[in-house]
């Protein structure tokens, strides 16, 4: 069974909020990086799980979250198209920041056999904290690679990771860098 899993927060985005426009032009910068680093996890034969706000839509599921930022053009659709899900990955719905807090991802890592977690996306001051903080009380080992993440400020950005480092005793080390904590091939 795998041991290290890829989660991928929030990047499928209507970016329909306040705060939106800096937040949508960081996240678009980690495009690039996030799917080499999904790529690689795909290789390497790790779970790749996206888990990602459901913005109140209780009858509609994660591929109809995908279509729709399809469907509404700018930033929502460039990361759609360059991040969309591939047949072979996990994806839940979370009702609030945390990708722990009400959903099936706790039973999903245990059955996945998961030790240690990549946790990338957006918003890395809020949804990403968040998740990494409930997965640091359940003992994961974490990977928050700075370049994979995004905030709307570059100080929001380094106060999380900061955060993520000396709180969660996370790695934060950047997924294109020399030093990969969890050991993946590279292409």
């Amino acid at each position: 069974m795998p041991e290290s899993a890829l989660l991928i927060v929030d990047v499928i985005n209507h970016f329909a909020f306040d705060g939106a426009r800096p937040l949508a032009t960081a996240a678009g910068a980690i495009c690039a990086p996030l799917r080499a680093l999904r790529d690689r996890f795909d290789a390497a034969g790790c779970p790749v799980i996206y888990a990602n706000d459901n913005w109140t839509h209780w009858q509609g599921g994660f591929p109809e979250l995908v279509a729709s930022c399809h469907e509404r053009g700018g930033a929502s659709a460039r990361l759609a198209k360059g991040l969309t899900p591939e047949p072979g990955h996990y994806h839940v719905l979370k009702p609030k920041h945390s990708a722990f807090r009400a959903t099936a991802l706790p039973i999903l890592l245990q059955q996945l056999g998961v030790e240690r977690l990549a946790i990338t996306g957006i918003a890395t001051d809020s949804c990403v904290l968040a998740t990494a903080l409930d997965a640091h009380m359940r003992s994961y080992r974490l990977w928050v690679p700075g370049d994979c993440t995004a905030a709307r400020t570059q100080t929001l950005q380094r106060a999380a990771m900061h955060l993520l480092r000396h709180t969660c005793d996370a790695e934060v080390a950047a997924s294109s860098g020399r030093r990969d904590p969890f050991g993946l091939a590279r292409k």
